[in-house]
């Protein structure tokens, strides 16, 4: 770490013993070429035990290295806050950067994955199978030792998509198997694993990603710990509810049972498998699937999981009609409070005919939460599959979801209708396809993996934002509103707030940016434009306030080099290659807009192409290219036909 970033993550970690409740036990380990445990119940003195940060151990080694096979001796590195505050507080004061001389060229050496060995291995001896979390802060990637990312060369690269692609990237898999082991052998005792890696370049987030995602734990990424963007997003790691508690729980179960009918596919989010076998567990896995338990390390109060089921017919008998299928989930966790808290919750449907009663399937179908569990299972399939087959995938399937529930008389491209209950889906398709979960493309390995992380931990808003971002207008022409996502919606008079979950950007229209230069907000006379520049200031404060991981704040205009982040997320109706109103934006984009792909998205469902063998490599290629784009209030509102004068 540079100086500037270790004064300010000292002065964080500081910060954060005053937030812990006086009998937690904590430690410290510090790395950078060798790896340091220190020991907390001396005071007046310093002492650590001292690793070699390229030698692999094993957690019996570390173990009686640090002395813990013998009786009671875990004290001396792990301490309740109370009895160690000072002494651990002039520890920290006292850290310096490492040593060791960094040659001309070279990257400094970090031995991060024994580090974390030692860690993992240090709770695995002294409290298996107890709530307890390791909190990693590292400022750049691992450079020696097991678990390395890059060499220590400066002038080789580290890993990007297209060395993966041409599996040029020569410690991405033994990487990746190391902090995999680590990762199973937190959360088979319950340990959650926390990263928060800031640093201008790439810290290994790609390779450690399932020390969190198998256990439950936070990933934070920043440019520097000497930011507010780290600073706080950490402080809110220690928040607490209405009755003081913390917001965390530890050690949690999920056991799903179903009625004879259903079967258990699988489930995708922060958890690992039980390996549970059981009569309603489907052979057809989905996720992490050959199971009816999952452990979950860590959970917070937005922590979701999405979980899949097969509906089967035993003995090849048809449901029966008027009866109920029923799914119960039994959710068993520690609370904050030391409390063993059990939580189960039954829930019955109907059951309904998919032939005769597919009006009643059509009316209860939830587009928002099929969205979202379609999106995890996408970005599911992207962690092992070729991104372009997992937007095949995703094209077929949304072919394939109005084809069955669309209503249009053949070769009539404006008889089709989607009824209200699934306007919205194909919608939220199309800015799927081009979100950063499944593209890839100028976002490096690790930015992909933070992104893909919170998206499958989130709750089914934050998941929505995060698919189609939620944009809002501020104008004198009436309160804030909501408007559409496009490219249309970008005018001089107008201010911009748009909420993506990672960032917030608030976006000044030409007109409106010329006002603010000239200072019109400081003239009394104007006043209403100085509260028009406020407003968004004050919404955008109230986000920040409550999202965790804390956004990044943007403030643009109009010609801004930070445009970009609105002008990237918006339907591209306006571009260089069309006409467009008085005052919008054109945005530089090869992606195909609104009206010159419904046509095409409708043309394929109304009369598909030839299935003939000869037309099947040309049909599917050609449909999966298609970028859709439906708007709100265009092709797929029920009462709205298309016509010549709506294009």
């Amino acid at each position: 770490l540079e100086e500037e970033d270790l004064q300010a993550l000292k002065e964080s970690l500081q910060m954060s013993l005053s937030l812990l409740p006086p009998n937690a036990l904590v430690g410290l380990i510090t790395f950078g070429r060798m790896i340091q445990v220190h020991e907390l119940s001396c005071e007046g003195i310093a002492k650590s035990y001292v690793f070699r940060g390229t030698k692999e151990l094993t957690a019996k080694q570390i173990q009686e290295m640090l002395g813990l096979m013998k009786p009671a001796t875990s004290g001396q590195f792990l301490q309740p806050v109370q009895a160690v505050d000072m002494n651990l507080t002039d520890i920290l004061g006292e850290l310096q950067r490492d040593p060791w001389p960094v040659p001309q060229g070279k990257r400094p050496l970090r031995s991060t994955g024994i580090a974390l060995s030692i860690a993992i291995g240090l709770l695995e001896g002294t409290f298996p199978n107890t709530g307890a979390r390791v909190m990693l802060f590292t400022g750049g990637p691992p450079t020696q030792g097991p678990g390395m990312v890059v060499g220590d060369e400066l002038k080789t690269p580290i890993r990007s998509w297209h060395d993966i692609q041409k599996d040029n990237a020569r410690h991405l898999k033994k990487a990746t198997k190391y902090y995999e082991a680590l990762a199973n052998r937190a959360a088979v005792n319950g340990h959650s694993v926390d990263i928060y890696a800031c640093a201008l370049d790439q810290t290994g987030l790609l390779e450690m990603k399932c020390l969190s995602n198998l256990t439950g734990g936070h990933i934070v990424m920043g440019d520097s710990f000497n930011t507010s963007l780290f600073k706080q997003t950490f402080q809110r790691v220690f928040s607490k509810d209405y009755n003081g508690e913390f917001r965390m729980a530890f050690g949690g179960t999920l056991e799903v049972k179903t009625s004879r009918e259903l079967k258990i596919s699988g489930a995708i989010g922060p958890c690992m498998s039980l390996n549970t076998k059981g009569p309603c567990v489907s052979d057809n896995e989905m996720g992490v699937g050959g199971t009816c338990q999952w452990k979950i390390c860590s959970l917070m109060p937005a922590t979701t999981l999405a979980l899949y089921f097969e509906v089967v017919n035993q003995h090849n008998a048809p449901i029966p009609q008027g009866g109920r299928g029923a799914i119960q989930f039994v959710t068993q966790y520690q609370h904050s409070n030391t409390q063993r808290r059990i939580r189960v919750t039954t829930i019955a449907r109907n059951w309904a005919d998919a032939q005769s009663q597919i009006q009643h399937i059509e009316s209860s179908f939830d587009q928002e939460a099929s969205a979202v569990l379609m999106a995890r299972l996408g970005v599911f399939r992207a962690e092992s599959e070729e991104g372009p087959d997992v937007l095949r995938w995703l094209d077929r399937q949304l072919i394939r979801l109005c084809q069955k529930f669309g209503q249009f008389n053949k070769d009539d491209s404006n008889s089709f209708r989607l009824s209200e209950s699934l306007s919205l889906y194909p919608q939220f398709m199309f800015h799927l396809r081009r979100s950063p979960f499944l593209q890839v493309f100028n976002n490096s390995p690790d930015e992909s993996s933070y992104y893909r992380h919170h998206f499958v931990s989130q709750d089914l808003t934050q998941s929505l934002i995060m698919i189609q971002p939620i944009l809002y207008s501020y104008s004198f022409y009436g309160p804030p509103e909501p408007v559409l996502l496009d490219s249309s919606s970008i005018l001089p008079d107008r201010i911009l707030l748009m909420d993506t979950f990672f960032q917030l950007v608030i976006f000044h229209g030409e007109t409106i940016a010329q006002w603010r230069k000239a200072g019109y907000q400081e003239m009394a006379e104007y006043e209403n434009f100085k509260q028009l520049l406020q407003a968004p200031l004050d919404d955008a404060q109230e986000i920040l306030q409550t999202r965790f991981p804390m956004p990044r704040y943007i403030d643009t205009e109009h010609g801004g080099s930070q445009a970009r982040f609105l002008l990237s997320k918006v339907n591209p109706s306006q571009t260089h290659n069309n006409l467009y109103a008085w005052g919008q934006v054109h945005t530089f984009s090869s992606d195909r807009a609104l009206c010159s792909l419904c046509e095409c998205l409708i043309s394929n469902i109304i009369s598909p192409p030839c299935r003939s063998p000869e037309h099947q490599s040309s049909q599917t290629t050609s449909v999966c290219k298609f970028l859709w784009t439906i708007s709100r209030n265009w092709l797929f509102q029920v009462q709205h036909k298309l016509s010549a004068e709506d294009q």
